[in-house]
């Protein structure tokens, strides 16, 4: 063991071992981003094994990919991705040596010129055969070589290379590719699970994969060729320029692609005379949104053909989801032609699509499209080859809200369906009750699950009130599959529009981007009869424009979401995460955040929405121990609401653009963690100051921090990283092991009684040196420790 003998020794080690903390803190703190952009293919057969493809950007050190649930493994083969800066002077300096090679061979030593590594020897005779240094040493070198014609073919290769490196990656968020073997066991349950990339920097965002029992078919992946492209364009041009040959399949089977520019994917196979095919097109179900594509996202279409050409059927969408569903009875035995492509001939590597096709089940629409918690609910299902009309849901432990169910018990594949759950009482609505005078009576509260039967149908539901109570009024159609566009509308018993609604934003839903739901919240004037009327705003109707319309006094309530969905931490080390909340029916109070079961060694800070504010920053901190295998963390919401206790899950989820400007919140299945890097034998930096601190208003407020000496920097600096506007770092100072870190307000921008959270960091700085030149500064650190979120209120100054 080294003993340290002198002060100034320890001091040296203390500041060194500082040092290190810092550098091993810092990245799992502040991490380069990196993300996977597509899966191919995006699923696999029960007992399969195959080769999949996973892209993205930053991907140095990928040794795992992760599927959520049991049953799938994955071992990664090989890893393509565009050239360094260094690869690409390697290949410079070898195409130097054969240039130079051929030129005293030839006895071309003009040629030594054109070359990188002799582009100093300008002082060379044009005609020059003087006996120069250098190319003494190349004759000396090659003097009995040869040029032969692998070397000529070696220098072409190197310089096509050389050309196809100097390119930029068309797509720079999907030029690396993580190629691997997929073993999917026989009795792995089917649907949908989460596939993440593990790197040496943690783990990446979650894409859609899947499990399914049918066989499955894809057409070769679009892989990066160093030798022939940059990126992916060279095989993009190559698979344009080839004629493409329909692909025989055998019904049933779900069909895995990529589409590439003007590209058009068909495939053939037989049917049957009477056969109900189905063909579900899965392409924004992989990837919801893409970042720098307009609309922002693969807008598949998809034909069918019979053996003539002739068009049987052809969809573009499926109602309001961008996914195509195509329906076709089969009109006689023979070969059929099914096409899939963009609906703009766009594509790139990441326009990804499954295509589930056969006399396959699949479920249009529901009825009703929700039900009571903690009860059953039999619900008439309608749709192409089911093989029962009606299931029965039994929501068990559930909050209120929209859930997604997969059918999937006894059923060829599982087919998912979303169902909404509530605690009112509920009933059916009654036809005819299209008038004020066949109006509908309702108690309040009430939910009513209906339908619009016919374009001109309007239901009309009568309620009691009295003179200043508050009414919420809210369709929920959209957000659990029904295509209606609901246009609602209050009125008292005079006929006289109180309020009306068309459409309401309702952030939870990320995966929508037309909100067709109505909601009214109003208070009402005078004692006596109030009219609800309900229709489709584009006159449209059917079995399947049903609705859920509640009609109630406001509950307050609240939804969480946190982003990301993947924490990267290092050891002991603390990261912070956006959490999210969407205030339902007016409530404005605090939520306070906890981790529940949560693995030894994890703990939050600062996990606190204030009153009327819509999001906060959590810390989380790791254990002091790494892993090598991911921890699943689950945080809870706890609010009170006239005196009683609300517990709701905060659910993980990923912050997607779309289209360069547009942001949702897309809900994952888990919020993981990793805790990579070394191992930090205790903790070295930690706040001593109990919270919540109190900061007088205008005034001043202390905060303690424990931690080393650092004298290897010329000075620490303390920043404010996350906080309420108006609080600022005043000072700091440190004495021995003890930094004190002085706190200021504003008081133009707080007021007393505000709580929040804030957190700090603290980076180490250089300065520059008397003796050194100016015209070469210090490297600033980039290092940067931050510490757990701190509570704080705001106080009176009371001098």
């Amino acid at each position: 063991m080294m003993q340290i003998k002198h002060a100034g020794q320890r001091m040296w080690f203390m500041g060194l071992t500082f040092l290190l903390v810092l550098g091993l803190a810092s990245p799992g703190q502040a991490q380069r981003p990196f993300q996977i952009g597509y899966v191919y293919p995006a699923g696999g057969q029960q007992g399969s094994t195959f080769e999949i493809v996973v892209a993205g950007q930053f991907l140095a050190g990928a040794d795992k990919i992760l599927v959520s649930g049991p049953g799938v493994q994955a071992t990664i083969t090989e890893m393509i991705r565009p050239m360094t800066g260094r690869e690409i002077n390697d290949i410079r300096i070898q195409i130097d040596e054969l240039v130079a090679k051929r030129a005293v061979v030839m006895k071309d030593y003009q040629a030594l010129e054109q070359f990188r590594s002799f582009r100093k020897a300008k002082t060379l005779p044009k005609d020059s055969t003087a006996d120069d240094e250098q190319i003494a040493e190349l004759k000396r070198k090659y003097a009995n070589a040869t040029w032969t014609r692998e070397d000529e073919r070696r220098l072409m290769e190197l310089r096509r290379k050389l050309a196809m490196a100097m390119r930029r990656p068309a797509t720079p968020a999907i030029s690396e590719l993580v190629i691997a073997r997929m073993t999917i066991a026989s009795d792995a349950p089917p649907g949908q699970r989460e596939l993440r990339l593990a790197t040496a920097n943690g783990l990446s965002n979650p894409l859609p994969f899947y499990v399914s029992r049918l066989p499955e078919i894809s057409e070769p992946a679009v892989k990066q060729i160093p030798e022939q492209r940059s990126a992916v364009a060279g095989t993009a041009a190559i698979r344009i320029q080839q004629p493409r040959l329909p692909i025989e399949v055998s019904l049933p089977c779900v069909i895995n692609g990529q589409m590439l520019p003007g590209e058009v994917d068909r495939y053939q196979f037989t049917a049957k005379k009477g056969q109900r095919l189905v063909a579900v097109v899965q392409a924004r179900d992989l990837i919801p949104y893409i970042a720098d594509a307009v609309p922002g996202w693969f807008q598949a279409t998809v034909a069918l053909y019979d053996k003539t050409g002739k068009e049987l059927a052809y969809v573009d969408d499926f109602r309001f989801q961008p996914d195509p569903v195509l329906y076709c009875e089969i009109p006689a035995d023979g070969v059929y032609l099914l096409e899939i492509k963009d609906a703009l001939y766009r594509g790139r590597e990441d326009f990804v699509y499954r295509i589930t096709l056969g006399q396959i089940p699949w479920v249009t629409d529901i009825f009703p499209l929700g039900g009571p918690a903690a009860k059953d609910t039999v619900v008439v299902l309608g749709g192409y080859n089911l093989p029962v009309r009606t299931w029965t849901f039994s929501p068990k432990d559930v909050s209120p809200g929209i859930y997604t169910y997969w059918l999937d018990k006894n059923w060829p594949i599982p087919v998912p369906v979303r169902f909404a759950v509530d605690t009112l009482p509920e009933t059916i609505e009654q036809e005819p009750n299209n008038s004020l005078s066949q109006a509908q009576p309702l108690p309040v509260p009430q939910i009513v699950n209906g339908r619009i039967q016919s374009p001109e149908d309007e239901d009309v539901f009568r309620v009691e009130g009295k003179a200043g109570q508050k009414l919420i009024i809210e369709v929920i159609a959209r957000r659990v599959g029904s295509p209606l566009d609901s246009l609602l509308k209050l009125a008292d018993t005079h006929g006289r529009l109180l309020a009306s609604s068309d459409d309401m934003q309702d952030p939870t839903c990320g995966w929508l981007t037309h909100y067709a739901d109505s909601r009214i919240e109003a208070i009402l004037p005078t004692d006596g009869a109030y009219y609800v009327h309900l229709r489709d705003a584009q006159h449209r109707s059917g079995p399947e424009y049903a609705y859920r319309l509640r009609i109630s006094p406001p509950r307050p309530d609240f939804e969480l979401r946190v982003v990301p969905s993947a924490i990267n931490v290092r050891p002991a080390g603390s990261v912070t995460c956006t959490v999210y909340a969407v205030r339902k029916d007016g409530f404005n109070g605090q939520i306070t955040l906890r981790l529940r079961d949560a693995p030894t060694g994890f703990r939050v800070s600062g996990g606190l929405i204030p009153a009327g504010q819509d999001q906060a920053k959590l810390t989380i901190t790791a254990p002091l121990f790494g892993s090598d295998k991911p921890y699943w963390l689950q945080l809870e919401g706890v609010a009170t609401v006239d005196g009683q206790q609300l517990v709701r899950p905060v659910i993980p989820a990923e912050d997607r653009m779309q289209a360069f400007a547009y942001h949702h919140l897309m809900p994952a299945q888990e919020l993981c963690a990793a805790v990579i890097g070394r191992e930090w034998l205790q903790n070295m930096v930690k706040i001593v100051t109990p919270g919540p601190i109190q900061i007088p208003l205008g005034g001043l407020a202390k905060v303690q921090i424990q931690m080393p000496p650092a004298p290897m920097f010329d000075r620490i600096e303390w920043m404010l990283e996350e906080g309420p506007e108006g609080i600022t770092v005043k000072e700091t100072t440190q004495t021995g092991y003890t930094t004190e870190v002085v706190l200021t307000t504003d008081p133009t921008k707080l007021k007393p009684g505000q709580k929040g959270q804030i957190t700090l960091c603290l980076i180490p700085r250089f300065q520059q040196r008397p003796k050194q030149p100016a015209k070469v500064p210090i490297r600033q650190s980039q290092w940067r420790l931050r510490l757990p979120a701190i509570p704080i209120e705001i106080i009176r100054n009371n001098p």
